[in-house]
């Protein structure tokens, strides 16, 4: 049963879609399961609430219809929540940034404006983005969809107490400065209550946005000595994170069992 609910197609669906055991389908979704999956009355899939809940549902023979069959409990989130602020590059770059984040687990992604962004994103872009997250997250087994926050200053940034969390959050501003210490061995995730990633602009930062950072709490780090795209910047840094993270849960996890077994 657990193979078979795991080749399933997911479906992201909105709270006030659930009625009851009912689920109320709009045209896309019932477009997509129907007419691109070939799904058929009593056929099955997974829906989703972006949130952390899934459920077994089966399509119905009334259109735009399906029912919830059972719960499901499945666990692919990582065990710290990861930020990313990015500012985005010109033309639909993001939209390759938005996909990879989500496919590897981030929690939430925020269009950063810094002094050198190019691109001032726009209510359609934001909508793009969050529906590319939603694909994104229902092609890659998530429960949660990734929160797409709307485009803000890293000036806002640096001084709102929400985006500073506590000082548990580990905080990362990526530069090229070769000479500073390397992402990879600055991460130390045992204490931090998640991981925030700081990606700048294709012009790179300005050395008042570095300081005003580091005030902030932000870590200079560095993302090796070659010179990287913002996408593949943002891409590579959000992979060493998430790496190192896994890692060090799986790591504790043998620890627990280690100890159980004593």
């Amino acid at each position: 049963m657990e193979k078979l609910v795991g080749q399933l197609q997911r479906l992201a669906i909105a709270p006030e879609q659930f009625q009851g055991q009912g689920i109320c389908l709009n045209s896309q979704q019932h477009h997509y399961l129907q007419d691109v999956l070939r799904l058929h009355a009593g056929d099955r899939f997974i829906a989703m609430n972006g949130q952390g809940q899934l459920w077994l549902a089966e399509l119905l023979a009334t259109p735009l219809q399906a029912t919830v069959i059972a719960p499901l409990v499945q666990d692919t989130e990582l065990a710290l929540p990861v930020m990313v602020l990015a500012a985005p590059p010109k033309g639909n770059h993001f939209d390759e940034v938005v996909r990879s984040c989500t496919e590897m687990g981030v929690s939430q992604i925020v269009p950063l404006l810094s002094e050198r962004t190019l691109l001032r994103p726009s209510d359609h872009k934001l909508q793009r983005w969050r529906r590319i997250a939603t694909e994104a997250a229902e092609q890659a087994h998530r429960q949660q969809i990734p929160q797409i926050l709307e485009a803000i200053p890293l000036s806002k940034v640096l001084a709102d107490q929400d985006f500073q969390k506590s000082r548990l959050w580990q905080k990362y501003i990526c530069t090229v400065d070769a000479s500073a210490p390397h992402l990879l061995h600055s991460l130390n995730t045992v204490s931090a209550a998640g991981i925030v990633v700081m990606i700048g602009p294709e012009g790179g930062w300005t050395q008042t946005e570095l300081e005003q950072a580091e005030v902030a709490g932000y870590q200079g780090v560095s993302l090796g000595r070659r010179t990287l795209r913002a996408v593949t910047a943002t891409c590579m840094a959000v992979s060493i994170a998430i790496a190192h993270l896994e890692l060090q849960t799986a790591q504790q996890g043998r620890l627990v069992c280690t100890k159980t077994s004593l």
